[in-house]
């Protein structure tokens, strides 16, 4: 056999493997119980809301007041800490949370982080420290550009009271609607899916551990013997981070995709999708040059050759290699289409995943130069030069 032949079976080996040996990471079930079939608590928690906000005025008026009109039967507060925004952030805040009513706001500024802090955990650390003066039982942590329908926050308390759970996570539905978003943003939950498989992570022995940062319900008590935020100060990825120092404390996580957390943040053109990916996938691969050279060669064979090696079969009357590239990219094809579904795609889209993956490639190698270039992970006129990935002490 020729050396594509070699690299279109080993493709499909892979993706063999990938379609029943990698829990089941492509099919898109793993959600919290409907209406119908939720048990609620007979007494409702107290749950202080921390959001942590830089120069987020674009989207708060999108996302504030969902949290502002949560419909929730106990007692109920949000945080919003103004991270040293520079367009008005918390102001706006207040004028939201009078415009609207409903679930009192406090708007705080915690000042500029202190040495080995990212800017994100400083401004959670503050707004847990403040939210704990009022003994809240769980902190719901999420991002600005969130935005919760009415019963979010109840349907999230009565999953983490019901199954005994320190942390209930959502990844929240993702805008979709450019282009470039449409090409790039449900690969990027399928491919997190893929590197962490939810039955994995739900398991009651757990094979993987992660969490999405965007919709976050911690038990408080929970946070004070995690550690959480000091542990995990330095992290970029803060979500793996939060979810790998809950775990150590001996706490029970669950991940799943939502159906009523929508992330409002637009990313209308390939540059900031760009941004967003290439600012952490260095460090996802914690600074080190062989597990990119893993990550990049592991990409290829993967996603690339299954088209490569159809096509040398196509023009080329190498048997061996089209038919093995081509059923491989059919499998590759079949795992992506629930994850279109999910995001209410077209599912002629996914043909397109090898393209898709060869930017992410991109996107990952870009990451790493700009590391070695000395300006990290940028995000919102802060750079780190060397954040950690998801710290182990």
């Amino acid at each position: 056999m020729s050396a594509i032949a070699w690299i279109a079976v080993g493709s499909l080996a892979a993706w063999g493997w990938l379609l029943l040996g990698q829990g089941f990471f492509w099919r898109t079930d793993q959600r919290l119980p409907p209406a119908h079939a939720r048990v609620e608590p007979g007494s409702w928690p107290r749950v202080a809301v921390v959001v942590p906000a830089r120069d987020e005025a674009e989207v708060l008026p999108l996302s504030l007041p969902s949290l502002l009109s949560q419909d929730y039967p106990g007692e109920v507060e949000i945080v919003l800490v103004d991270d040293g925004s520079t367009d008005g952030t918390g102001k706006l805040a207040g004028e939201l949370a009078v415009r609207y009513g409903g679930v009192p706001l406090t708007v705080a500024s915690p000042g500029e982080p202190e040495p080995g802090w990212t800017g994100k955990l400083w401004a959670l650390r503050h707004g847990i420290a403040l939210a704990r003066t009022r003994g809240p039982e769980y902190l719901l942590l999420t991002d600005a550009d969130i935005a919760h329908e009415p019963d979010s926050l109840r349907r999230l308390v009565a999953a983490a009271v019901g199954a005994d759970l320190d942390l209930v996570s959502q990844m929240a539905r993702l805008r979709v609607a450019s282009f470039w978003e449409r090409l790039v943003v449900p690969a990027f939950v399928y491919f997190f899916a893929q590197l962490y498989p939810f039955r994995w992570i739900n398991r009651r022995r757990p094979l993987a551990t992660a969490a999405a940062g965007g919709c976050v319900l911690l038990r408080t008590e929970t946070a004070e013997r995690a550690r959480v935020p000091e542990v995990i100060r330095q992290a970029v990825i803060d979500d793996v981070s939060l979810a790998r120092a809950v775990r150590r404390a001996g706490g029970r996580i669950w991940l799943g995709l939502a159906e009523r957390v929508d992330s409002v943040r637009p990313y209308p053109r390939l540059a900031d999708l760009w941004r967003m990916v290439s600012r952490s996938a260095y460090a996802q691969l914690r600074h080190n040059p062989l597990v990119l050279a893993g990550t990049v060669a592991g990409l290829a064979v993967v996603y690339l050759a299954p088209p490569v090696a159809l096509a040398a079969g196509v023009f080329g009357g190498d048997a061996v290699a089209g038919w093995a590239g081509g059923l491989a990219w059919a499998v590759m094809a079949g795992t992506y289409l629930p994850m279109l579904r999910y995001y209410r795609q077209p599912l002629w889209l996914a043909p397109t995943l090898p393209f898709t993956a060869l930017l992410y490639l991109l996107m990952t190698v870009d990451s790493a130069v700009q590391h070695y270039r000395g300006r990290g992970a940028a995000w919102k006129g802060r750079t780190y030069t060397r954040p950690e990935a998801a710290p182990d002490r």
